[in-house]
């Protein structure tokens, strides 16, 4: 029953994208990050210190170097959400899990460690494939395919953020430092694009949005990790897939968004490929049995399209 925590996670993170949509109106994606950093490093730094964690680490590379992938992706995922309608972001944003399989599929090629499961790999990509051109139809405008390039792109920088995230689990990191880092640096590139582009006018209107993507960020981000460290990891990275369906769902409710057959087709297939590549991964998994164990799942809590 813990994995149903990702239900609750799934459900936080949409909220926060429609609250990124909203908010879009009032300020940059810059200002976004920014603020979204900010509450997020406020509530890790509280959440740290009463649990007696230091937020001084021996990994500081490391944590700059998934912090800067994390941070892009989320840049881009914001921005993808500007162009497109919320469920298509979101979508894209998804396709986070075969980037990962590719990416370790290749380092596994490299060391010569590559198996059977290649050819299963390589299926599960051209089913994600052709879901983006079902998704991303030649007939949709300009604008959204300059977002469906901006989304696509934020999924694979989702996945090089994973692959350092699970480096320093395996290095025995915790989760709430690893958050805590990915704000800070998040804060400190806001910061600089609000320098640079400057600061929008606040309204009740929009600090409240602002406030309300930090809280949801936080929140889904917490409950998804409760639902990796008790719950079944199989199940779990699965309902995540939820979140796509709560972002349909505020898309035709909020902004009447209507998406033909070939869009759920595509979707489908997308989410369809996403649930392979993690079954795929799950069973070499246990065919490897690592060692490090605990801090690997600590890690997983992490894989989510709110880097």
């Amino acid at each position: 029953m813990q994995s149903l925590w990702m239900l609750f996670a799934a459900f936080a993170f949409s909220l926060m994208g429609v609250g990124v949509k909203l908010a879009s109106e009032f300020y940059t994606t810059g200002e976004i990050v920014f603020y979204r950093s900010l509450i997020g490093v406020l509530i890790m730094w509280a959440l740290l210190s009463a649990q007696g964690i230091p937020i001084r680490t021996p990994q500081m590379t490391m944590h700059i170097k998934r912090s800067v992938f994390g941070v892009t992706a989320l840049l881009l995922w914001f921005t993808s959400i500007t162009y497109l309608p919320l469920a298509t972001a979101m979508t894209l944003n998804y396709m986070s899990p075969v980037w990962i399989a590719l990416i370790l599929g290749a380092g596994a090629a490299l060391a010569g460690t590559g198996g059977s499961a290649d050819r299963k790999l390589i299926g599960a990509i051209l089913l994600s494939f052709a879901g983006v051109l079902c998704l991303l139809q030649p007939s949709v405008g300009k604008d959204q395919l300059t977002g469906g390039l901006i989304g696509l792109i934020s999924g694979v920088f989702t996945a090089l953020a994973y692959v350092e995230v699970r480096q320093l689990g395996q290095l025995g990191e915790p989760e709430g430092r690893i958050v805590f880092y990915f704000s800070a640096v998040g804060l400190v590139v806001g910061l600089v694009w609000m320098l640079i582009a400057g600061t929008s006018h606040h309204t009740w209107h929009g600090a409240g949005l602002l406030l309300a993507i930090g809280i949801l960020a936080t929140l889904g981000q917490t409950s998804m990790t409760r639902a990796y460290k008790r719950g079944n990891t199989l199940l779990t990275a699965n309902l995540q897939y939820a979140g796509i369906i709560f972002s349909s769902l505020w898309g035709m409710m909020i902004w009447s968004d209507r998406l033909n057959w070939v869009s759920w087709l595509g979707m489908g297939l997308i989410i369809a490929s996403g649930i392979a590549t993690t079954l795929m991964r799950a069973g070499e998994s246990t065919d490897a049995q690592p060692t490090p164990a605990t801090p690997v799942k600590s890690a997983e809590a992490e894989v989510h399209p709110e880097v």
